[in-house]
């Protein structure tokens, strides 16, 4: 049986371990790959501090690359008798290389070595999102040029408004998810510091380049404060499920308003028969239950940052293990925001789009304003314009236009998404995920890997 890495003369109480450790071992298979990277990056700091050879660390690195290649291909476990991820890479280690694998925690704790993890499990799983929203993007946008004149009513109230556009409706969209990524480029910034080296959360009397594995691991920079790298446990999660939450609000909104565009009481649009599920009592009924899911779906999303608040607003500075159970939704919650937006993305793209909706007499009204605008560009008073039009509407005798312009920017007949585009390619282009990919091919030894 395996020993805790903490382990001394004591054996723990099994009912006390199974209760402590909880969901960990599920949770660190996540956080894995990362490990070994940290140690990776630490073990190359010690050699250059003196506290292991140049053989010690070319045999240590190159044991370390057979255990990320077995992590990448699946094989990777950890064991029943294991505490967490940290104790599996070790024992593996000094399984197959005796003392020298027990060199490797020097000058750090379990504390900042899960802190290390999860920023680079983090900062991997933010690029991820990035390409899932660029690619519901780049719908949204080109399903905007498609419909840019059809138009469809506006609504205020729930109660019909005035005339937009599908390309109004589908770049709307397109154009939160530009503040989305703005936000979510923010909290990449927080997760994209080192907290290596901070160990317990008071540092070491070891003498840690800790520049060497900020630069190592690409970071941009490290967390300075040793006592508030450890306060960044939890407080990072809860920035980045708040910029999760941010885009899950957005596709909550669309998958809303599908629901109910596709009703037979709108009928703007038709979700694709392929996306729609049945009645069991009723034969014609066509359910749009992928955008319920989806609702209730980034709903859970969206409550995240108040769980790992409520987990973490009570804690004093240092570490404490109520932060362990953050990992149980916090790490899955990146997969389940891709198959999101992967799934809104292939709907959006599928969707059918009314393009005669204005013919039905309920939508007249919405061209009240656009008539008084004719009136007031014509010489007369808004409000006395305003005021003919209402009477014209009360007495039955209003006139709908047959025809909108706007040409204002933003508008139905100026989408600007032209600069939209410009506007998220530029959040885009601030990421800079080329920096860690080439800091871990660096590691790895495949800096010449196609």
């Amino acid at each position: 049986m395996a020993s805790k890495l903490w382990e001394k003369s004591v054996t723990v109480d099994h009912d006390v371990e199974s209760y402590t450790v909880g969901r960990d071992r599920e949770m660190d298979l996540y956080l894995a790959p990362y490990d070994v990277l940290g140690s990776m990056a630490h073990i190359t700091m010690l050699e250059s501090i003196g506290l292991l050879t140049a053989d010690e660390l070319h045999t240590l690195l190159d044991a370390l690359r057979d255990i990320y290649r077995g992590i990448e291909q699946g094989e990777f476990i950890i064991e029943d008798d294991v505490e967490d991820v940290h104790s599996q890479v070790e024992l593996m280690l000094t399984r197959r290389l005796g003392d020298i694998g027990k060199k490797i925690h020097s000058g750090r704790s379990r504390n900042d070595q899960v802190l290390v993890d999860l920023k680079l499990f983090i900062r991997s799983r933010i690029e991820d999102v990035v390409k899932a929203a660029t690619r519901l993007f780049d719908t949204l946008i080109a399903q905007s040029d498609r419909y840019k004149d059809v138009l469809m009513p506006g609504y205020t109230h729930l109660q019909v408004a005035m005339p937009s556009s599908f390309g109004l409706w589908f770049g709307a969209y397109a154009e939160s998810l530009v503040d989305d990524l703005t936000v979510l480029r923010g909290a990449y910034d927080v997760t994209n510091r080192n907290p290596l080296g901070s160990a317990a959360g008071y540092g070491s009397s070891f003498p840690l380049d800790r520049m060497m594995t900020t630069d190592l691991l690409g970071f941009d920079s490290m967390d300075y404060n040793v006592v508030y790298a450890q306060m960044g446990r939890g407080k990072t999660e809860r920035i980045v499920s708040q910029a999760l939450a941010g885009i899950a609000s957005t596709i909550g909104k669309l998958a809303y308003d599908a629901c109910m565009f596709n009703s037979q009481n709108f009928g703007f649009i038709k979700l694709p028969d392929e996306y729609t599920t049945g009645s069991s009592i009723m034969p014609h009924k066509k359910n749009p239950d992928v955008f319920e899911l989806t609702r209730a779906k980034c709903n859970k999303l969206q409550a995240l940052p108040y769980e790992i608040t409520l987990i973490t607003n009570n804690l004093p500075s240092g570490y404490f293990r109520d932060l362990q159970l953050i990992k149980e939704n916090f790490l899955p919650a990146f997969d389940s925001m891709i198959a999101i937006i992967d799934m809104v993305e292939a709907m959006v793209s599928s969707i059918k789009v009314n393009t005669d909706i204005l013919s039905d007499e309920r939508y007249r009204l919405m061209f009240s304003v656009e008539e008084v605008n004719r009136l007031a560009r014509e010489g007369m008073p808004f409000r006395d314009a305003y005021k003919k039009v209402g009477l014209d509407i009360e007495n039955g005798c209003f006139i709908a236009p047959d025809k909108v312009s706007h040409t204002h920017a933003g508008s139905i007949g100026n989408l600007c998404n032209d600069r939209i585009k410009a506007l998220y390619g530029k959040v885009l282009s601030e990421f800079k995920f080329d920096t860690y990919h080439e800091a871990f091919a660096r590691l790895l030894g495949r800096e010449n890997a196609d």
